[in-house]
């Protein structure tokens, strides 16, 4: 290497030096956004959120091999499914759909320590659940298998009552990073009474209450005027949800939950 490049390199690497401190102290100068922001004992705001809905399923043993009679199929108004409706069926497979929706809701949060706050933030979630099954049509003489794919799907409008204690880090300037943990006892608004099991209408039927657990982390960011979150949160429900274990829809599963998962921008 010339030795004209290599002072051109020193004197470089020694203007960066030089400029380092000054970009440090220019750094340290930063406005620091609603200073006091954290230390007030109790806030508000609103959350806007995008949903994804769906259910975790325990199935029975050997549930392939059951045997289903056609009075337990949906009724089929086209009468394009005679063959399933007058031979017996297994449920060769079943599978949940994740489902997009949204939520909207308020938020109240208490300062109870440092780092620590209680966050009650009541919403609505909009969306839908939705289980695949592919069953399969066994004749008279059990060996011709013909297989149909069938959807069972429950739009809901959820009442969502969330109670979480938020851990939050030290605010870096105008950023800060936090972890939540809590319950959240959920009720669909939407929710249909029992089906009448004299008609043929059988359908995916659920319970309408559920607690979840919760678990999330997410980002604050301070403005001149609000403080922004940006959140990722799991729900995992408690209860079993399956209702009528004797139709073909539940009659597979041991135990049927909800399964959530969010993003959030809350406004504080």
């Amino acid at each position: 290497m010339k030795k004209e490049t290599i002072n051109k390199f020193l004197i470089s690497i020694c203007l960066i030096l030089c400029l380092m401190p000054n970009a440090l102290n220019a750094q340290s100068k930063k406005p620091l956004n609603m200073p006091l922001y954290d230390d007030e004992p109790y806030h508000f705001g609103f959350i806007l959120g995008i949903n994804q809905m769906m259910f975790t399923m325990d199935f029975i043993d050997n549930y392939q091999s059951v045997i289903h009679q056609p009075n337990e199929l949906p009724y089929q108004p086209d009468g394009t499914d005679d063959l399933f409706m007058e031979s017996p069926f297994k449920v060769y497979d079943i599978y949940s759909e994740p489902k997009y929706g949204f939520t909207v809701g308020v938020i109240g949060n208490l300062r109870l320590a440092r780092h620590f706050d209680l966050r009650f933030s009541p919403s609505l979630s909009f969306g839908e659940r939705e289980i695949r099954y592919t069953i399969a049509s066994l004749q008279a003489d059990l060996d011709n298998v013909v297989l149909k794919q069938l959807t069972s799907s429950i739009q809901s409008a959820f009442g969502e009552f969330p109670l979480h204690i938020k851990y939050k880090s030290k605010r870096n300037y105008n950023t800060a990073a936090y972890i939540l943990a809590g319950v959240n006892y959920k009720m669909d608004m939407s929710f249909k009474k029992d089906i009448d099991k004299n008609e043929q209408l059988k359908e995916l039927n659920v319970k309408r209450h559920d607690i979840a657990a919760e678990i999330g982390a997410g980002f604050d960011f301070y403005t001149g005027y609000f403080k922004l979150g940006v959140e990722l949160k799991m729900s995992y429900g408690l209860l079993d949800v399956a209702k009528d274990k004797d139709y073909m829809f539940t009659s597979s599963f041991d135990s049927l939950r909800n399964k959530g998962f969010q993003i959030s921008f809350t406004f504080e």
